[in-house]
């Protein structure tokens, strides 16, 4: 180790000290005196003003909770996103910094494996659309037929929201357990990471997709501005108002919904609550984000959402109308982030359990990502070395 400390750059060390101890949550009052050493002491080596010895290297780790070879890897990075989450918390400050917390580290896990393979993610953002004077909802229906039409998304149903976002809008999305289910998603934009998603893997698909809509709603409006979705929030800024009209016109195009409505109802009548859980799968979204979409477009009376709760309504009749068959497993690993994992512990340059760490799993679950990715068999044209 003493090596390796020699050779490392002060500054960028320094970097990676304030911001372990940053993550770790503590002031640099409270880390000196854990560390029991002045705080004079700690800030100059913070400022690379002082090299910092093996063994308080090695305490450091200790009270910070990483490990020394996180701190001295030369592709270590250094990621602090969670202070600029904290504002934002609001009343469940502890869930949030929690998550904004394992965004963080998962955000830097990637982006560590994509230096160490030589394999840089390439975004492909849309530019940045502000928003102006006038109608929020006619802007966000605008720009989400817009994003539909850059993506060659035409007006069907989006099957794998999460996978188009992160293959062809270059975002970086992570599906996790978060602390509480009241947190459904975090976003947040860096200028040296990207765009970061974290969604709340304790959700069904269908709210997680709408979640992802949302938070792409605010890459494209107010990326620069970090975002927490709180379920059962009601105040709305009006850049709230536009990620949520913009998730519900993304998911289901106002022109496919009202033709798919006129279809149903012609051919039966009416259109029924069966209905309602046919199309909504159709869209691949919950019965309640159809039923609300479909009020907004003045298909159905406002209220009826609600009268159909009163009313009972249930997965009971889900499942009757789509048969009680059961579900595959799903799969909610980021493919991208899984294999550059794989490919680095294939080329033997991390270990198991330094990537069990990097991403925050235990060794048990990393060896069965790997054997289900037949880690040990990756070679030739799957290599994600750049030619």
């Amino acid at each position: 180790m003493l090596k390796a400390l020699e050779n490392r750059d002060p500054t960028e060390l320094a970097e990676r000290l304030r911001a372990a101890r940053m993550k770790a949550g503590l002031t640099q009052e409270a880390a000196a005196d854990a560390l029991k050493m002045a705080r004079t002491t700690l800030v100059a080596i913070e400022k690379a003003q002082r090299r910092i010895r093996a063994e308080e290297l090695r305490h450091m780790a200790e009270v910070y909770d990483v490990s020394v070879n996180a701190l001295l890897r030369s592709s270590s990075v250094a990621v602090d996103l969670v202070p600029r989450f904290r504002a934002l918390a609001g009343g469940s400050a502890q869930a949030a910094d929690e998550a904004a917390l394992l965004l963080n580290d998962l955000a830097a896990a990637e982006v560590e494996l994509e230096r160490l393979l030589g394999a840089p993610l390439q975004p492909n953002y849309p530019p940045e659309r502000r928003l102006g004077p006038g109608d929020v909802r006619e802007q966000a229906e605008d720009a989400a037929l817009e994003m539909r039409q850059r993506l060659g998304l035409g007006l069907g149903a989006i099957n794998d929201l999460v996978g188009v976002l992160e293959s062809d809008v270059g975002a970086r999305i992570f599906v996790r357990a978060l602390p509480t289910s009241t947190i459904s998603g975090l976003f947040i934009y860096d200028e040296g990471i990207g765009a970061c998603i974290l969604l709340n893997k304790k959700h069904p698909r269908e709210r997680r997709t709408m979640t992802a809509a949302h938070e792409f709603g605010h890459l494209l409006s107010t990326r620069r501005q970090p975002d927490i979705v709180n379920a059962g929030q009601t105040a709305q800024s009006r850049e709230e108002r536009f990620a949520t009209i913009f998730a519900a016109a993304l998911l289901m195009p106002a022109a496919s919904i009202r033709r798919r409505f006129e279809d149903l109802r012609r051919d039966a009548g009416r259109f029924s609550p069966r209905h309602l859980i046919v199309l909504a799968q159709q869209f691949n979204v919950s019965e309640e984000a159809l039923c609300r979409r479909l009020q907004e477009l003045g298909l159905l009376p406002d209220g009826t959402w609600d009268s159909l709760r009163d009313r009972g309504f249930s997965g009971d009749l889900v499942r009757q109308v789509l048969g009680d068959k059961p579900q595959e497993p799903e799969v909610t690993l980021p493919p991208r982030l899984w294999l550059l994992a794989s490919e680095a512990y294939r080329q033997d340059l991390l270990t198991e359990g330094q990537l069990a760490r990097m991403l925050r799993l235990d060794r048990v679950q990393v060896r069965a990502i790997f054997d289900a990715l037949g880690a040990q068999e990756f070679g030739g044209d799957e290599s994600l070395q750049p030619a």
